[in-house]
């Protein structure tokens, strides 16, 4: 009980005196607020990123994987991007079919090519739009739900069908709240029936992720050829075997290829594991540089909290003269001044959080960045600043109670 009363004799003490000096007090928090704000903007902006890569980036699951021509999952080497358009060849559906009859580890198997086309009803007619020509199990290696309608079948593919299936958002420009289901549409002038319409997914960096329209591969390839842009997406049976459902796939096409041993592979093969660990790599390069910026201002401001507390000290020599001759012990003096440099401190980190939180909001509002406020990034700010307090405050502190009462009382106020 009396530690308590101590401990909160020193807070009234210590808010008595922040508020007599207000200007100082916020001056002297300046380094700490600027590195609890940076620190919380950082790992919102991590947060978020994460956010959206559990969510849209993995959408192709724990258990699937794609194969692409090229991919960089580090960083971008112009250079090696040049030399790997003239050594990589383009996928093509006759390797396709020779994967699908070989593959044995692999429940589902599709391709797919794109590009941007104009799509129009009527007089309406939207720009860039992305067109993707794909197989008919391909709604079941993305991320796209049926909100009307169906998807194509694998008949229509095989027999080059005109039918299409529109994200929300060219739906909802070229129909509004009619029904596009049985409806013609025209793609870059020829015209395809709307058997599906999908469930609206959202935007991602301010891009509509629902501005596209799906067709049959066949189709697509009848119209602009098979030459350039596809890519293979696939199931593994078992999230169990990916990797080997991988290396299966790696093989086959290498086989395919006449790749000899020790030849690099002229194709890539992305799976969620390998998005998310590139991701995890970058935002550790940039939570290095943020602890580095934030140590900076770290020091700065405790320093800066020392030398207040210590003018403080100084200023109040008499005080504590007067204090430790009607009995005030010198642990009463130290815990006054360590709650009054961590509370300094503490206050810093608060007005930061609430600066952090401002700037997320700002962001998201003005900017397609997604950032979301983590409650962990709150708590470790503001116990940092705290700490930070106590830590450059201890040797103010130890110097106020070390003070001699018949010595300090001589002082003049």
């Amino acid at each position: 009980m009396a530690q308590t009363a101590s401990f909160r004799e020193a807070a009234a003490v210590a808010a008595d005196s922040l508020r007599s000096s207000k200007l100082r007090s916020f001056l002297t928090l300046l380094g700490i607020i600027l590195a609890t704000t940076t620190l919380i903007a950082v790992m919102s902006i991590i947060h978020g990123m994460d956010l959206y890569i559990a969510n849209s980036v993995s959408s192709m699951g724990s258990d699937g994987f794609r194969v692409v021509r090229i991919a960089f999952l580090g960083n971008f080497d112009p250079k090696k991007y040049v030399e790997l358009q003239k050594k990589n060849p383009q996928l093509s559906p006759s390797e396709f079919e020779y994967l699908k009859s070989k593959v044995t580890l692999t429940k589902e198997l599709g391709m797919a090519a794109g590009r941007s086309v104009s799509v129009s009803l009527g007089t309406q007619t939207l720009s860039n739009v992305g067109l993707t020509g794909g197989t008919s199990n391909w709604i079941m290696l993305g991320n796209t739900q049926i909100a009307a309608g169906r998807y194509f079948t694998e008949i229509e593919d095989s027999h080059h069908s005109t039918v299409a299936v529109l994200g929300a958002d060219v739906k909802n420009n070229l129909f509004g709240d009619s029904d596009a289901v049985g409806k013609t549409i025209k793609i870059e002038g020829r015209p395809f029936t709307v058997i599906g319409v999908a469930v609206a997914k959202g935007s991602v960096f301010g891009q509509s992720q629902d501005a596209f329209v799906d067709i049959p591969a066949g189709t697509y390839f009848q119209i602009y050829s098979a030459r350039q842009g596809i890519n293979y997406a696939a199931k593994a049976v078992d999230q169990s075997v990916l990797e080997q459902s991988k290396d299966e796939m790696r093989m086959l096409l290498r086989a395919h290829r006449h790749l000899r041993p020790g030849q690099d592979d002229s194709f890539s093969i992305l799976s969620s594991d390998a998005l998310v660990g590139a991701w995890d790599r970058l935002t550790g390069a940039i939570a290095g540089t943020a602890v580095a910026v934030v140590s900076v201002f770290m020091v700065v401001g405790g320093v800066v909290i020392m030398n207040i507390m210590l003018a403080a000290v100084t200023e109040r020599t008499h005080e504590i003269g007067i204090r430790k001759s009607v009995g005030a012990r010198r642990q009463d003096i130290l815990n006054q001044f360590l709650v009054e440099s961590s509370m300094l401190s503490g206050i810093g980190g608060l007005i930061g959080v609430t600066f952090a939180w401002l700037v997320a909001v700002l962001v998201r509002i003005a900017t397609p960045v997604p950032m979301a406020v983590p409650i962990s990034a709150v708590l470790i700010g503001v116990t940092l600043s705290v700490v930070v307090g106590l830590f450059f405050g201890i040797y103010p502190a130890q110097r106020a109670a070390k003070l001699d009462p018949i010595e300090a009382l001589r002082v003049e106020r």
